[in-house]
């Protein structure tokens, strides 16, 4: 007896979805689509079958809302949803890093103050979601082309520990000819405290005693940014 439509096993809800949404992304170039379904995408690489939309929401909403937040959540963190083992895990941080260094090099390829948004663009990425406060330095030459960006210190939640004297001890093994500090606030706000303008200053008096110009320090959060040079605080 031939098989009729009723016999055939009924197909899960998400048959097709694949599908569906790698189709609209390629219209789309990207536009429009939600973070989850950017995630599903980038989680279909490591599920070859099967629903993921419940674990792509798991993440969002345990990571802080975005998918920002989810490539730059900590592994430990991570490895608390349920469904995210290690290849999910190493997929969301190599997604990460491959979009970090887009975007460096995009930042570095012309000088600094001619280039400033695509740096701050960055800087933005690097930082904005990092749990923990992170001072870092562009080293730039006398063209004002970033020639170093490197992590001097990296402190807790809410401090990171500066010493002038490393960064411009830094600065004459480099041979920079001008710096460019950047540090995150983790708690989101990036308003300068009393610490990171006092810091500014005496950063800036030890480089001037060499003839080496600080032209800015930027501080990351996730509501924002602020520029030392913008706010007359320089």
């Amino acid at each position: 007896m031939a098989a009729t439509d009723e016999d055939a096993e009924p197909k899960p809800h998400y048959h097709g979805h694949r599908a569906r949404l790698r189709a609209r992304f390629l219209d789309s170039g990207g536009a429009g689509i939600p973070d989850y379904e950017i995630l599903e995408l980038i989680l279909f690489g490591v599920f070859r079958n099967g629903d993921v939309k419940p674990l792509a929401k798991a993440l969002i909403e345990g990571c802080g809302g975005s998918l920002g937040a989810v490539l730059s959540a900590p592994a430990e963190r991570l490895a608390k949803i349920p469904g995210c083992g290690d290849a999910v895990i190493a997929t969301l941080k190599v997604t990460r890093e491959a979009g970090l260094r887009l975007l460096k090099a995009d930042a570095m390829q012309r000088p600094a103050i001619a280039n400033w948004q695509a740096l701050l663009d960055y800087c933005r990425a690097a930082l904005q979601h990092e749990g923990i406060e992170q001072f870092r330095i562009l080293f730039l030459d006398r063209k004002n082309q970033v020639i170093a960006d490197e992590q001097q210190q990296r402190g807790t939640v809410d401090h990171t520990p500066v010493y002038p004297r490393e960064v411009v001890k830094r600065a004459l093994e480099l041979d920079a000819a001008a710096l460019i500090l950047v540090h995150n606030h983790p708690s989101g706000d990036p308003t300068p405290s009393r610490a990171d303008i006092e810091m500014t200053k005496q950063v800036m008096q030890a480089a001037a005693a060499l003839g080496i110009a600080v032209h800015d320090h930027l501080i990351i959060g996730r509501k924002g940014h602020v520029s030392f040079r913008e706010r007359g605080l320089m």
